[in-house]
């Protein structure tokens, strides 16, 4: 799956519409604090990002503040982000939910938090309370509890590292791994004490190619 990458194409399309075609922009110089008063405000993001003439995700933001002279440059989503990915037949192959988003544009690093709810292609979904998706090494990672659906477990532990197509993960510190038919109640701690994890990490090879 590669909805997270898609953030960063389609960021690159929003950036370059907002700046270009527009040549009666004006500059005015005011006195505000770069850390708290946005470079850019831009209201009602809906971009959609094509691939080989299919469209194949659409990226969706209330709010998107972009603050470039701040003493470390960043672009926050402070009313979240939703990603629909889309197969050839653009039918819903894959989502991606938070509720608020800050980019790093220095370090090239994503930062997700609360409520961060992940679908692949494969049907495997992620719940977590914050993840990071740092573009440099292409890696994703998280050091909060993550809770894994898949279609014959469910894996739950604290800490998660995956490439960024999430479908090749390493759970850290794993505290239960359940089949499916186990879940019958929503009491997680009775659960996971009730079913410990046999290792200090699961590794979990991808269903298909990355590719």
């Amino acid at each position: 799956m590669r909805l997270l990458p898609a953030i960063a194409a389609a960021i690159l399309v929003i950036v370059s519409a907002t700046s270009c075609g527009n040549d009666n922009r004006e500059t005015i110089a005011i006195s505000a604090d770069p850390e708290t008063f946005p470079t850019m405000r831009t209201l009602n993001v809906s971009t959609l990002i094509s691939d080989s003439g299919y469209t194949r995700y659409h990226i969706t933001t209330p709010l998107w503040l972009m603050f470039e002279e701040a003493r470390e440059p960043h672009w926050y989503f402070p009313d979240g982000m939703f990603i629909v990915q889309f197969n050839d037949s653009m039918q819903e192959s894959g989502t991606f939910t938070a509720d608020t988003a800050t980019y790093f544009s220095a370090k090239k690093l994503w930062q997700f938090d609360h409520n961060v709810r992940m679908r692949n292609v494969d049907g495997d979904r992620f719940a977590t309370q914050q993840l990071f998706w740092d573009q440099n090494t292409r890696k994703i990672y998280s050091d909060s509890f993550i809770h894994i659906e898949r279609a014959d477990r469910i894996i739950e532990g604290y800490g998660f590292v995956s490439n960024e197509n999430m479908t090749t993960y390493t759970i850290r510190r794993p505290s239960g791994i359940f089949p499916t038919g186990d879940f019958v109640s929503d009491d997680r701690s009775s659960r996971t004490a009730a079913t410990p994890a046999p290792a200090d990490t699961v590794a979990v090879a991808p269903k298909t190619s990355d590719n």
